[in-house]
């Protein structure tokens, strides 16, 4: 009968003829839940809710030294406070398990109170801060209302020290190592500092900044230089004509001292002395006229040092003997002046060239020096940024500990403090009644479903027709009988209508 197809209408036939079992094991349920539930022992909890409350300060102000996940944190204070070392003065201080003290380790007790003891997140509402963490609750459940209290306030106070202590000593921990960090790099920058002065003293002058200054400067002492030249020409040229006047003079004068008229080669000597000037203004002593003129001027001049040697001894002592006229006087003079003029230009020359040389020798160093100074001025601005970034972190370090010190940081705050429980949390005996009504009527169900696959009556026209699979020949009204009649084929039970279908092989 298992095999064929099952409608609703079987469902409820077996529902009527197994209601009574159904109903029993229905009712006999909820007792029996309470009753189990009155055997159990009870278990009270006590729950706390801790809030984590940002830093009074703004973050943007002074950032915060620990800006790690706070569900890690929670975590690993989880550990650190569950742990026998924390547990242990808790249960000697509050008499905990003082029957099972002598035949139970202490870590069994401590694991044994660790059981008991819940921290669970508070989802947040919204994504509004990078921990994702408002909140977190604390839940300790014990056979005593009093002492789950206790253990229920004794680790609160636990996570809010051991908060308050792991971010005091992370912000001090962390300000003592920038502080040793800041000294290393004081240290680096001074070596660089030191390493960057002795090379300017060493190259000054030479120093990148300066090479437009060496140029400029280059550029004028240029100047100068062609000016002290030309200077220097012009007193040349005029101390030449001076002595050549000089000569003329004193060859006038000696000749007319001993009789001797040399008018005519002095005239012509001072003509070519003049054109001499006049080309020596217009080009330079390489030109072909200046050296014409000048060669013009030696074979004049020893012509007339020929012509005056013979005169020379008779005229030696009257020369010496008489007064030189006010004109030579003057003539020397000019030229003591000229020679002076001359020095000077030539010593003024001179110096205006090593100051030449000097700064042609900077502006040639200066790619070397410059690439020098690059590294050096590279090195120094690494070293001063890194000072200046580890004293920043070390300031907002110091001031991020100053705030957990004042208490003004992130903490934690207990908004609603441990509660006494005034009835146990375990076992709820009304859950305990409908679980035991909903066991009663499962079991009642599968008890009834079961002896309905095992029965193997025929009850209704589709078994008759699945079972013996005859074709319908005839259908008979059931009869209600005067008297029951033993063993009779049929029988109607209370009156109701119903048919039979018999069938023939054919």
């Amino acid at each position: 009968m298992t095999r064929r197809e099952w409608v609703p209408a079987d469902y409820l036939a077996m529902l009527r003829r197994r209601w009574v079992l159904i109903t029993i094991l229905a009712i006999m349920g909820p007792p029996l839940g309470y009753g189990v539930s009155r055997i159990l022992p009870a278990k009270y909890k006590s729950q706390t809710l801790v809030l984590v409350q940002p830093p009074t300060v703004s973050a943007k102000i002074v950032e915060p030294v620990d800006a790690s996940d706070i569900s890690q944190r929670l975590s690993s204070m989880q550990q650190q406070i569950l742990s026998r070392s924390r547990l242990e003065p808790i249960i000697r201080q509050l008499g905990l398990y003082a029957k099972d003290v002598d035949r139970v380790s202490m870590d069994g007790l401590v694991e044994r109170l660790q059981k008991t003891i819940e921290v669970s997140p508070v989802q947040p509402m919204a994504e509004t801060r990078t921990n994702n963490l408002p909140g977190f609750f604390i839940k300790v459940t014990t056979d005593s209302p009093q002492t789950a209290q206790q253990i229920c306030s004794a680790v609160t106070s636990m996570f809010i020290e051991e908060n308050l202590r792991t971010l005091q000593q992370r912000s001090e921990v962390t300000t003592q190592f920038l502080s040793d960090q800041l000294a290393d790099a004081k240290k680096s920058l001074d070596a660089q500092d030191a390493a960057l002065a002795a090379f300017k003293s060493r190259h000054l002058g030479s120093l990148p900044d300066q090479a437009q200054t060496n140029l400029n400067l280059l550029t004028g002492l240029t100047s100068q230089l062609d000016a002290a030249t030309q200077a220097l020409a012009r007193a040349q040229q005029d101390k030449s004509f001076t002595e050549s006047m000089l000569e003329q003079q004193i060859s006038a004068w000696q000749s007319s001292q001993a009789g001797h008229d040399p008018e005519t080669l002095e005239q012509q000597l001072t003509i070519l002395q003049t054109q001499l000037s006049n080309l020596q203004a217009r080009y330079t002593d390489n030109h072909p006229d200046v050296i014409k003129a000048k060669n013009d001027i030696a074979q004049l001049q020893k012509k007339i040092a020929e012509s005056n040697a013979q005169h020379d001894v008779v005229t030696r002592d009257k020369t010496r003997s008489s007064v030189e006229p006010p004109q030579i006087t003057q003539l020397r003079a000019q030229v003591h002046t000229h020679e002076q003029v001359i020095a000077e230009k030539s010593k003024e020359q001179e110096k205006i060239k090593e100051e030449i040389r000097l700064y042609q020798d900077r502006v040639q160093a200066s790619p070397v020096v410059e690439e020098e100074y690059k590294q050096l001025t590279r090195g120094y601005q690494t070293a001063l940024d890194s000072y200046n970034g580890l004293l920043k972190k070390r300031d907002d370090a110091a001031m991020a500990t100053d705030l957990q010190r004042q208490q003004q940081g992130e903490q934690f705050r207990v908004l609603d403090p441990a509660n006494l429980p005034d009835k146990p949390s375990f076992p709820d005996r009304r859950l305990f009644a409908l679980g035991g009504l909903a066991g009663g009527l499962g079991l009642g169900l599968g008890l009834a479903f079961l002896l309905e696959m095992r029965d193997t009556s025929l009850r209704t026209e589709r078994d008759v027709e699945y079972y013996l699979r005859l074709p319908l020949l005839v259908m008979i009204p059931a009869v209600k009988p005067l008297q029951a009649r033993a063993g009779s084929p049929l029988e109607v039970v209370g009156g109701a209508k119903s048919s039979l279908k018999l069938g023939a092989r054919v």
